[in-house]
């Protein structure tokens, strides 16, 4: 049976929509400027024994709704067989009418693999003979399936204790266009009640070479790093806010917070606060400093099933959506850099929809002349980029804000395979303006739209983050 439902014009409802997609959509390249991908396979090139290995190792998503449909783990993160973990999905598959995986999952076997056959209990045969042989084969290692997508930059994310060879490999290929840059992610040195904070302090102090028994200590050794990221290409940060605080500090209470964290391992919620807010009005003021962009990622809860996190480990697909207070918290953090003029360009996402208007409110007040869109509220995130989370954050951003200057979408994958989302993410902006053409609330200007459009694909992007040696797609 043919993928019908997956023909040329999947999700376009409008002859515009239609237009704007294959003339203008289609074919932009793709910066993947948030993402987990691993800048070691990327650099080998990894090659996949199997589909399993290159669709279903770390994939949380999947994961998640084969627990939902019953599947024992031991064909999930277990011992079982490829084979039989592939065919475990292919049983799941034909139960997600709805979910967006049903449609990832298809446009990745026609995108990659030109397989058109819908995935289930019967064609997985055929369909693991015919991917696998093709896996096997050259043209599809880690970096092929990169340029076949069209890449011109991946951003992985890094602690900022990592010493980022593999990124100094990948800068030297001769064959290999796509600019792959570290983000600085330093959330272990800002959670300082768990007990993974002293190690990374003492791994932080011995990297840097700076004694960071101090407080001002651990501010010089963070700038250092931040400075040894942006010689590698680094132009974005990335902070993981599960929970928003904060509480005004001078630089003497922090000091004195800091030292009782070494010490003790353990600080009240309010000196919490205190330290994270003064720590990222100061990693703010940095990255403002060298141009970057900022990440806020707000509003995960995460690890909630203790016995599985003790046998799996974190981001094995038992996280959930957070949610408590966050608006005056954001404000004050972004006002304290502000207040300085040391604001970099910021990007807010959180997985609450709750929280939308808030991210695109607050966003507007910290807007500047000399960037566009200089305070994003970001792409649909995690639990949301489903079609109608995509087409909420969309449509809130174009009643709030200035949805022409959003950057669009980003990948935040471990798979190299992912990148169709990029695809289902343009084909709604594109049957989103289109609508409004159709309705006539917005100009049937196709000129106007479509420059619009790729904007938000690609262009605004390129422009926003400025990222060194970015070489066009050919």
């Amino acid at each position: 049976m043919s993928v019908s439902f997956l023909r040329d014009n999947f999700l376009l409802n409008s002859e515009t929509a239609v237009q704007l997609y294959h003339q203008y959509a289609k074919h932009m390249p793709i910066m993947d400027y948030h993402c987990h991908l691993n800048p070691q396979e990327i650099y080998e090139n990894k090659s996949f024994k199997n589909i399993t290995e290159a669709w279903l190792y770390g994939d949380h998503y999947k994961w998640r709704v084969m627990r939902a449909n019953g599947v024992e783990e031991k064909y999930i993160t277990g011992d079982a067989e490829d084979f039989d973990k592939f065919m475990a999905w292919a049983k799941t598959v034909p139960t997600l009418i709805g979910n967006p995986l049903y449609h990832w999952t298809h446009l990745e076997l026609q995108r990659f693999f030109d397989v058109h056959e819908l995935l289930n209990e019967q064609t997985a045969p055929a369909i693991w003979e015919k991917v696998n042989a093709q896996l096997q084969g050259s043209g599809f290692g880690a970096r092929d399936l990169i340029t076949k997508s069209g890449v011109t930059v991946v951003c992985t994310t890094d602690d900022p204790t990592d010493l980022l060879e593999e990124h100094k490999l990948i800068a030297k290929l001769k064959d290999f266009d796509t600019a792959v840059l570290p983000s600085f992610r330093p959330d272990k040195g800002l959670e300082l009640n768990r007990p993974t904070f002293r190690p990374w302090i003492d791994k932080l102090g011995e990297v840097s070479g700076i004694d960071v028994t101090e407080y001002s200590g651990l501010l010089r050794a963070l700038e250092s790093r931040v400075e040894y990221f942006h010689s590698v290409g680094c132009r974005v940060s990335d902070h993981a806010l599960d929970v928003l605080l904060y509480a005004p500090a001078t630089l003497e209470e922090v000091s004195a917070i800091y030292a009782k964290a070494l010490q003790e391992g353990q600080v009240t919620l309010e000196e919490e606060a205190k330290y994270k807010s003064f720590t990222l009005i100061h990693l703010g003021q940095l990255y403002a400093q060298r141009g970057w962009a900022m990440q806020y990622h707000i509003h995960a809860l995460r690890n909630n099933n203790t016995a599985m996190f003790r046998r799996l480990g974190p981001d094995t697909g038992y996280d959930s959506i957070n949610d408590g207070s966050i608006a005056s918290a954001l404000a004050a953090l972004l006002d304290g850099m502000d207040a300085t003029g040391n604001l970099p360009k910021t990007i807010l996402y959180s997985l609450n929809p709750v929280d939308y208007p808030v991210l695109a409110s607050v966003a507007g007040s910290f807007q500047a002349g000399g960037t566009a869109g200089k305070i994003q509220f970001g792409t649909a995130w995690w639990f949301n980029d489903h079609k109608e989370g995509m087409l909420e954050q969309m449509k809130l951003l174009a009643s709030m804000g200035v949805l022409s200057r959003f950057i669009g979408m980003l990948t935040d994958s471990r798979s190299f395979l992912s990148y169709t989302r990029h695809e289902y993410f343009r084909r709604l902006l594109c049957d989103l303006i289109g609508e409004w053409a159709e309705h006539g609330e917005a100009p049937n200007d196709l000129e106007l739209l479509g420059g619009i459009v790729q904007d938000i694909c690609y262009n605004n992007a390129e422009k926003y983050f400025a990222f060194p040696a970015v070489v066009p797609v050919k």
